[in-house]
C-alpha cells in the first residue's frame, strides 16, 4: 500500500500574483510531487506539505519536482530545514529545478539528509 505522507489530494495554491503550486502524493512511493512555483505566495502550502511529509517519514521520503518551474530561497530553506529535522533517513529530491541544486550547494553544502537525483 502506498503511503501518501498525509497529502491525500492535490493542494492547489492560486495566488494574487498568478503563481500556482499543486502538490499531490506520489503513487507507489512515500512522498509528494510538486508542480508550479514555490515562492512567497505559495510557500505556506509548500511548508504544510513538508510538515505532513516529515510527520509520516520513516527512512526515505521522495519529493518529485520535474514539473516545478521555480523555487525561491525560502522554499529551498523550508526543504533543507525539514530534512535537517528528520530523526533518521533522508529525502530524495527527484529532478528539481537547477536553482534548487545551486541554493542547496551554496547554503547547505554536504547536507546528507537530502539526495538530489534524476539530473
Amino acid at each position: 500500500m502506498a503511503a501518501s505522507h498525509g497529502v491525500d489530494r492535490p493542494v492547489p495554491a492560486p495566488t494574487h500574483d498568478g503563481a500556482v503550486l499543486e502538490i499531490r502524493p506520489l503513487p507507489g512511493l512515500p512522498g509528494i510531487r510538486a508542480a508550479g512555483e514555490i515562492n512567497v505566495s505559495t510557500r505556506s502550502s509548500w511548508e504544510q506539505a513538508l510538515r505532513h511529509l516529515a510527520s509520516a517519514h520513516t527512512d526515505v521520503s521522495f519529493v518529485e519536482l520535474s514539473d516545478l518551474m521555480f523555487i525561491d530561497v525560502g522554499g529551498a530553506t523550508a526543504l533543507a530545514v525539514t530534512a535537517q529535522q528528520l530523526g533518521n533517513g533522508r529525502i530524495v529530491v527527484d529532478r528539481p529545478p537547477r536553482e534548487l541544486e545551486r541554493i542547496l550547494d551554496m547554503f547547505w553544502p554536504g547536507l546528507s539528509t537530502i539526495e538530489v537525483a534524476g539530473r
